[in-house]
């Protein structure tokens, strides 16, 4: 389904001392750029608040007055889209995913959905609106109070029928104290989770599309390691990834280039460390030759 998305990254930060909170960095990358990996088809993006570095091109606005408010910082936002349904998240979610993205587009809600968190309170700003009855609900606030700087985010939503959307635990956590940010960059650390958030960083940092098969890599990396010397391992890892690179530039599917290369790598580790077993059983020189004339 086409979509628009607004990620409001404006506001004071005053619990984190005014910090620019969207450029703090949770596993090396900045809180907007993992916000804006979580909607990467988005037809337009429209930022709400100061021009900073992205690592995706996205339009910029600001709400007026600045510093005016989510419902004003929305307001601003809309005005920069076209697209019937309208994703608006807030720029200090690290754990955002795409699935989470995708369950609140598809869901089924006759104004949109909502997140609701792990403890049941709806998430305003991690969700997906239409954006006609968006906007017709903005333009009456704006006509009753005259303004919509300072008005809260409950006077917009309680007047449209959203469902709601629970999607996994982490996915509305978000970064408003400096013991949030710590606590995510810990997080991440996690013997369980390091190696999906390092793959992720770096496949964003690369500027990589593709799945990757873990378990194939750590396994060619340990056959390299074991059959031949330590240090082939990350090496092998490289020539593996040069030779999919090539494969995938003639046409091939970059996953299954990925996983043939791998494969005739691992099988090469195998057949060295095979050989060595072999040398190594049989002594050098004479006794290797025995072996190979079946007399050893």
């Amino acid at each position: 389904m086409s979509y628009d998305a607004i990620v409001l990254a404006g506001g004071a930060a005053q619990r984190l001392g005014g910090a620019d909170k969207p450029a703090l960095s949770v596993g090396g990358r900045a809180l907007l750029d993992r916000v804006l990996d979580a909607c990467p088809d988005a037809r337009t993006t429209v930022v709400v608040g100061g021009r900073r570095p992205t690592a995706r091109p996205v339009r910029w606005t600001r709400e007026d007055p600045p510093g005016g408010g989510p419902v004003a910082a929305l307001d601003a936002g809309l005005r920069g889209t076209t697209a019937e349904l309208v994703l608006v998240l807030s720029a200090d979610l690290p754990f955002l995913d795409r699935e989470t993205v995708r369950a609140l587009l598809d869901a089924p809600g006759p104004d949109g959905a909502m997140l609701r968190d792990p403890d049941g309170r709806d998430q305003p700003l991690v969700a997906a609106y239409r954006a006609e009855p968006l906007r017709r609900e903005i333009a009456l606030l704006a006509t009753e109070h005259g303004h919509l700087a300072g008005l809260p985010l409950r006077a917009l939503t309680s007047e449209l029928d959203l469902a709601r959307v629970t999607a996994q635990p982490l996915a509305s956590f978000d970064c408003d104290t400096w013991d949030d940010l710590a606590a995510a960059r810990a997080r991440i650390r996690e013997h369980g989770t390091v190696l999906d958030q390092w793959i992720t960083a770096a496949k964003n940092e690369l500027g990589l599309d593709l799945d990757v098969d873990v378990k194939t890599l750590l396994d060619l990396a340990r056959d390299a390691a074991h059959g031949v010397a330590r240090p082939a391992a990350p090496l092998t890892t490289f020539l593996v990834g040069y030779a999919a690179a090539q494969a995938a530039a003639t046409g091939a599917d970059p996953a299954q280039a990925v996983a043939e290369a791998s494969r005739k790598a691992a099988d090469l580790a195998l057949r060295w460390a095979a050989e060595a077993e072999a040398d190594a059983g049989t002594g050098a020189g004479g006794d290797a030759a025995a072996e190979q004339n079946g007399s050893g």
